[in-house]
């Protein structure tokens, strides 16, 4: 795995000029380490950060169901398998939320339900085909030599639309996320924002997966939020922090993954896990630091 960076085989900003799928993950890779911070600060916040696992789940279901498919009726066969995965993710958030209004009083119950229908579907569907674990170990894992310029196309203009709503619903994403009651009595439509937002985040995990993988998605919306509630003293600087760890992590995993021959998305997962233990180590330590000036003083 290591040959690549012992014959030092491309330096890595020729590679980025010179050959399209290097282009095709890299950019792709920059506007997803964006993009699921971003929302995963929100999702964190409203204590929803098993949702994105389940969408996760839900998606494979679709992967593996336009693989299979695309054995068996021919049109298939050249319909990228992404475009169903992005289906299948946000009618998977579309249930999510008829469960949460179903179960008024135990609305995390739908994710385990989404999650385990994701997960029974994907396998029944893997069972049934055979002869695509190649394509389908890039889905769950991510690949940078997979990611096709299609691919791209549908991670820009996701993009655009996740920018474009939190451009419109920032203040009532904001209101939601830390009163959910008072924003419902003040008159905003919490019920459709927060459908609206459901799609969203459906629609970035679907886009995230040729990259970080769809059994690794949820941790590029987590863990960068999670390194950034150590450091920031405020909401917008959550958000900062955050887009800068989550970008830190795909630059320096895409970089490694290809170098070491290993798939992006483990090397991405790492590198945030990394990042918030050294998070987390240097606020200990600062707080230690503060405790010994304040002994000194007294």
């Amino acid at each position: 795995p290591f040959e690549r960076f012992i014959r030092g085989e491309g330096n890595m900003l020729d590679l980025l000029l010179n050959y399209p799928f290097i282009q095709n993950a890299f950019f792709s890779g920059l506007i997803i380490g964006c993009i699921a911070p971003l929302l995963g600060v929100f999702i964190v916040v409203r204590r929803l950060s098993l949702i994105a696992d389940a969408l996760s789940h839900v998606t494979l279901a679709g992967i593996a169901g336009s693989l299979y498919l695309s054995q068996s009726v021919a049109a298939f066969a050249l319909l990228n398998p992404i475009y169903l995965g992005i289906f299948a993710s946000v009618t998977g958030s579309i249930f999510i939320e008829r469960l949460r209004s179903l179960y008024k009083h135990y609305e995390e119950l739908a994710i385990p339900i989404i999650m385990s229908a994701g997960l029974g579907l994907s396998a029944i569907l893997i069972s049934l085909a055979k002869g695509f674990q190649t394509d389908l170990t890039s889905y769950l894992f991510g690949s940078v030599s997979a990611v096709s310029r299609q691919d791209l196309y549908v991670v820009i203009t996701i993009a655009l639309v996740a920018i474009v709503f939190l451009s419109l619903f920032f203040k009532e994403l904001f209101v939601l996320s830390f009163d959910e009651e008072y924003a419902k009595a003040s008159g905003l439509p919490a019920k459709w924002v927060h459908f609206l937002f459901m799609v969203v985040v459906a629609l970035v995990i679907a886009a995230s997966m040729r990259i970080v993988g769809i059994l690794l998605v949820s941790s590029l919306i987590t863990l960068p939020v999670a390194a950034a509630m150590r450091i920031a003293k405020g909401f917008k600087q959550v958000i900062i922090y955050a887009v800068i760890f989550g970008e830190i992590a795909v630059v320096v995993g895409l970089v490694s993954a290809y170098y070491l021959d290993l798939m992006p998305g483990g090397t991405i997962v790492v590198t945030s896990i990394i990042i918030l233990l050294l998070v987390i180590l240097a606020k200990k330590t600062q707080n230690n630091l503060s405790k010994v000036k304040e002994g000194n003083r007294a």
